[in-house]
């Protein structure tokens, strides 16, 4: 506080001071914060599109698999769980929010993102779908930038991800890295995508379709009802909610909906390489991560990287 009162107004007071006046102008939040009590705020949505909630998932990028994802706040339902060469890419981003508006024939009264570059394609085509509406939240209002840590429902998503998913595939790779089989050069992260790509978006679909139709039970700090999130998403009006979502004609997708121009592995000649190397040799397509492992450690022989 002290500081603040220094840089924003200028002002050059006493700490102590500033620790009296405090503890007469707030004396319960003094206690909590000298006890160090955790004030659990309360999320509150009106029904679901409300607000989307778009974030990117990092713990996999070391190996170059990078994983965007995007939950509707009311629901929880995980509205759309990508693997890809990037989550960087604002193209790529703009890309998934289309498609799953396209999906949905709807678009969120809100979207809530981190201040990363890569959504600014998205918040701008947003924006201009929003701006012939007449809500309090049309045109530029209908997006809102924060700090990954106030962006809690996907954030608290993705730790129940890690646990079901990701932590196998943290150890996986990372033993092939212990096994000097991985060395975080452009070829090797190029050839895990290769390989692993197509696995893994197996199982984050699996993932995203687990979490839909599963049970989410009812907790006391919480406003938001208990249920599966494709019952809560689909039927509202059971849960006491409105659906406040917009919905938006394909024409109006289309005029920006574009394919990414980047390839599966990021880089269009390994590309074509590792395609060429697949189709020469006896590989088998991989079920497991046993045959995943096999296909990587004899395509990297070959490919001698």
């Amino acid at each position: 506080m002290c500081q603040t009162l220094r840089q924003k107004y200028s002002l050059t007071v006493n700490r102590q001071d500033v620790m009296y006046m405090m503890a007469d102008l707030d004396p319960l939040g003094v206690v909590q914060r000298s006890r160090r009590m955790f004030v659990r705020r309360v999320y509150h949505s009106l029904g679901p599109n409300h607000t989307w909630h778009v974030d990117g998932y990092d713990k996999l990028k070391p190996y170059g698999l990078a994983i965007s994802g995007c939950i509707d706040g009311y629901s929880r339902k995980v509205m759309w769980l990508v693997c890809g060469a990037s989550n960087n890419n604002p193209e790529v981003i703009a890309h998934h929010y289309l498609q799953c508006a396209t999906e949905f024939g709807v678009i969120p009264k809100l979207l809530r993102k981190d201040c990363g570059t890569e959504n600014g394609v998205m918040a701008a085509i947003h924006c201009t779908l929003r701006s012939n509406h007449q809500d309090e939240l049309a045109g530029a209002a209908s997006h809102v930038y924060g700090a990954s840590t106030t962006n809690q429902r996907i954030e608290s998503w993705w730790s129940y991800f890690r646990k079901q998913r990701t932590q196998f595939w943290m150890d996986l790779l990372n033993d092939l890295k212990e096994r000097q089989l991985f060395n975080g050069s452009h070829e090797h992260i190029c050839l895990v995508r290769f390989v692993f790509l197509g696995m893994l978006q197996k199982e984050l679909d699996e993932t995203k379709e687990i979490w839909n139709t599963h049970t989410i039970r009812a907790v006391k700090q919480s406003r938001c009802p208990s249920g599966k999130p494709d019952a809560m998403f689909i039927v509202p009006h059971r849960f006491n909610g409105t659906d406040c979502g917009f919905p938006i004609s394909q024409d109006n997708l289309d005029q920006y909906l574009a394919e990414p121009t980047l390839s599966m592995c990021g880089d269009d000649q390994l590309q074509a390489n590792f395609e060429e190397l697949h189709s020469q040799g006896n590989f088998t397509t991989p079920l497991n991560w046993e045959t995943g492992v096999e296909n990587y450690i004899t395509m990297k022989n070959i490919a001698e990287i």
